[in-house]
């Protein structure tokens, strides 16, 4: 039964309640860092590891909070957790890979404010998640996410080989792209059941 019940939290969390395509959440680096798979998958990889630390900090942070009745700090303390991890991944970034680092630009600090990161330790918290609850969780959420980016970057290099009316070149195509994945998404909505 355990086992089951942490598989549909992954599931959920990844295809029913997708971050990015139904709860539009992370919006920025999805169109901003989708236009090339490379860039997508490795933005997608940080992005999952913020989620998975800040996760599991926020599972801690949760518990102190109401054991010393002082849950309005909540929110003030996540963002603490996730810019301190967000400066961490680029450092660890900057260091190891610096081509990667060029390539996703202004995009990797902004996972400081990528709201999805926020969502997610807001909404495990709610959802009253344990601690594996709350890893698988945001495991979930972070392949959802690199899911989303993945799909969207390939789509939008094939879209690179092809003939396109100049009114929807550009921004508007990749909006109408991201509206159709999100409405292909929506068919995972049974799943949940």
């Amino acid at each position: 039964m355990q086992e089951e019940s942490l598989w549909y939290i992954f599931i959920n969390a990844s295809l029913v309640n997708n971050f990015v395509l139904a709860y539009f959440l992370g919006i920025c680096p999805f169109l901003g860092v989708s236009g090339k798979m490379d860039t997508a998958s490795k933005m997608g990889a940080a992005v999952t590891f913020v989620m998975l630390i800040s996760s599991m900090c926020a599972y801690g942070i949760h518990a102190f909070l109401v054991a010393i009745n002082a849950p309005f700090l909540q929110l003030i303390s996540f963002i603490v957790v996730i810019a301190s991890t967000v400066q961490l991944v680029e450092m660890f970034i900057k260091k190891m890979s610096p081509t990667l680092f060029r390539a996703l630009g202004i995009f990797l600090p902004l996972i400081t404010t990528n709201c999805a990161i926020l969502g997610l330790a807001l909404f495990q918290t709610s959802k009253g998640y344990g601690f594996v609850e709350s890893v698988v969780y945001a495991l979930g959420a972070g392949a959802g996410f690199t899911l989303a980016l993945v799909l969207i970057a390939g789509l939008r290099e094939q879209l690179d080989f092809a003939e396109v009316p100049d009114v929807v070149k550009g921004t508007a195509l990749t909006l109408l792209i991201a509206g159709i994945l999100s409405l292909s998404f929506m068919g995972f909505a049974g799943l949940g059941s």
